[in-house]
């Protein structure tokens, strides 16, 4: 096994194995790809906190600035492409996103535990900024993943026929 299928292997045991049953015991509202899109609009604004209060530190220079402000744009233009894909989210059918984040989800695991690991080594004036920051990538991590679990099949309604019909032993 080469180290392609070995994290492929790991992505598929954390979506089936720790998001999918967390998903699964969700009620019908919200769905767990409304959290997940929470989660990430969440780590969006924490990500926005974490660079204003490097900023206001005075850890970035103005070109460190422009680059961390062009990462939130492009942060916030994959919120609102996944947000577009709204629509495809059926109950009872395959998760589409599944499939399409199957390369950027075992990818932004790793910058997850540097960014943990950089708010728990960060100096002292940085340290509010860097918890942000690491903050911001384990909301995403946990929201993207919650994007990507399979939507739970619509409830059957109950009326007094198909319970009638159940009590009888009838289909």
């Amino acid at each position: 096994m080469n180290v392609g299928d070995a994290v492929t292997k790991v992505d598929v045991w954390l979506l089936d194995k720790v998001f999918q049953p967390f998903a699964d015991r969700l009620g019908e509202k919200p769905t767990a790809f409304d959290i997940g899109m929470s989660m990430q609009l969440g780590a969006i604004v924490l990500d926005a906190a974490a660079v204003v209060a490097i900023f206001m530190v005075g850890g970035l220079s103005v070109d460190s600035a422009l680059w961390n402000g062009l990462t939130w744009a492009l942060g916030f233009a994959f919120y609102l492409s996944i947000n577009r894909m709204r629509p495809l989210m059926k109950p009872g059918h395959a998760n589409p996103l599944r499939m399409m984040l199957q390369g950027f989800r075992p990818l932004s695991v790793p910058f997850m535990l540097y960014s943990l690991y950089q708010s728990i080594a960060a100096r002292p004036p940085f340290v509010l900024a860097m918890g942000f920051n690491g903050l911001a990538n384990l909301v995403f991590v946990v929201g993207i993943y919650l994007v990507s679990t399979q939507p739970k099949p619509p409830r059957q309604r109950q009326t007094v026929w198909s319970g009638r019909r159940q009590a009888e032993g009838a289909p």
